[in-house]
């Protein structure tokens, strides 16, 4: 096995073994390094608790660097109904608002624009496993994991790493896929915007009665959203994740029911759309941030998903954020592998950035828009959001459009997530 390579990847999760996988097949010499390898795949255990929602162009994009059907093999859920909704108010002068929430609630579904589904919600274990099985198999493309950094050297040409086991690699580029405390970020001197929401979220995986479920939703409260995400069947049970957003106390108290008591007011605060719950799997809570570096790149370094950005997970747009951030730069790299120009110069890089900065930075302030937004009890605020939420799903065509864009099924995508 060399040590000089082309690309060295730090962070072997999602996004950081999508770029792996592309840039290898396109002929470069790549090792990624991690210091945790995922989880098996046992098809009897119950989901794992960090799941994601998968849209349309990140398939295409983990399809075309050779992992999707590795992941699909193993448990995925189809979602073909996506909605939005808010709850009826409870307290102060909006509890005597009518109650039109059924009517204020926009719906998308993906035979309106004749597709088979409008995404999935796939355990982040199961995606990340399918990627390492897919990195196994390609030549020319170097795994160190598990391993250890123990010295990152950023201001030399070429970079070097010196591992634990591995000893000392030497690479043209390294890419920052390490998570949102990116060591690489750090090292390159990276600058970073960080900034926490005062609400917390509540993560609870249980079984519930009746069907196989094949809708997402969220329901808005002056508190944050409540939402439902199906997950795959296993073992004859039906699985799904709920999520609960809500200020440090209120998710203490959560944390600290026991799992009939936490059934029950999850049955009882949830709109009615909640099927009858069975049983707690697992639960977690986390805080909420959003962060962006205030460059992606310098000369032999650049920085992807996560380590170059965080967003408010309300719509679970993190992980495709990411995905896009890879299927840019695998294209940005391997076209200048192509013309000969030097993969690492600034020059190549700041095509990446232009990309892909100014666009998560709008999803952000689109997320920020709706979280606020939604949060803000003046009763103006709120009939003007229930028009327009009860309005918007009775657009047709317009509707139809937003949910193209959203998914990844048109707009300005990258090659690697088109069809």
């Amino acid at each position: 096995m060399g040590k000089d390579f082309d690309v060295l990847i730090v962070g072997a999760g999602m996004v950081g073994a999508t770029i792996a996988c592309g840039l290898a097949k396109a002929n470069l010499s790549v090792a990624i390094v991690d210091t945790q390898p995922p989880s098996s795949f046992k098809p009897s255990q119950a989901p794992h608790i960090r799941v994601s929602a998968v849209s349309h162009a990140s398939e295409r994009v983990l399809k075309n660097v050779g992992a999707w059907n590795n992941i699909v093999s193993k448990r995925v859920c189809p979602y073909r109904r996506l909605a939005v909704s808010e709850m009826p108010s409870k307290a102060g002068l909006s509890a005597y608002l009518p109650d039109i929430s059924d009517w204020a609630r926009t719906e998308f579904n993906c035979h309106s624009i004749g597709q088979s589904h409008l995404g999935h919600i796939v355990e982040n274990d199961i995606v990340q496993l399918g990627l390492h099985e897919t990195m196994n198999d390609i030549d020319g493309l170097s795994v160190f994991c598990p391993d250890e950094i123990l010295e990152l050297c950023l201001t030399s040409s070429p970079n070097k790493i010196t591992l634990k086991k591995a000893g000392e690699l030497s690479a043209k580029l390294v890419i920052g896929a390490d998570g949102a405390q990116s060591k690489v970020r750090i090292e390159a001197k990276l600058g970073q915007y960080k900034e926490q929401y005062e609400q917390q979220a509540f993560v609870c995986t249980v079984t519930y009665q009746g069907k196989q479920e094949d809708i997402t939703w969220q329901s808005f409260t002056s508190h944050g959203p409540l939402a439902f995400l199906p997950l795959a069947d296993s073992g004859g049970k039906h699985f799904a994740s709920l999520v609960w957003y809500d200020f440090p106390e209120q998710i203490q108290k959560l944390q600290n029911l026991s799992d009939q008591e936490l059934l029950a007011i999850c049955q009882s605060t949830y709109p009615k759309a909640l099927p009858d719950l069975l049983s707690v799997v697992g639960k977690a809570s986390f805080p909420l941030f959003k962060s962006h570096a205030l460059d992606y790149v310098k000369k032999g370094v650049a920085l992807a998903g996560d380590a170059a950005h965080t967003i408010n997970p309300l719509a679970g747009q993190g992980v495709n954020l990411g995905f896009m951030d890879a299927a840019v730069l695998i294209e940005v790299i391997s076209n200048a592998a192509i013309k000969g120009q030097d993969i690492a110069s600034f020059d190549v890089l700041k095509e990446y950035q232009r990309l892909r900065k100014g666009e998560n930075q709008t999803m952000m302030n689109i997320m920020d828009a709706f979280y606020y937004g939604f949060c803000n009890e003046k009763i103006p605020l709120r009939i003007a959001r229930n028009i327009g939420l009860g309005f918007a799903n009775r657009l047709g065509f317009a509707k139809n459009n937003v949910m193209k864009f959203a998914i990844g099924a048109s707009g300005a995508l990258p090659k690697l997530a088109r069809t």
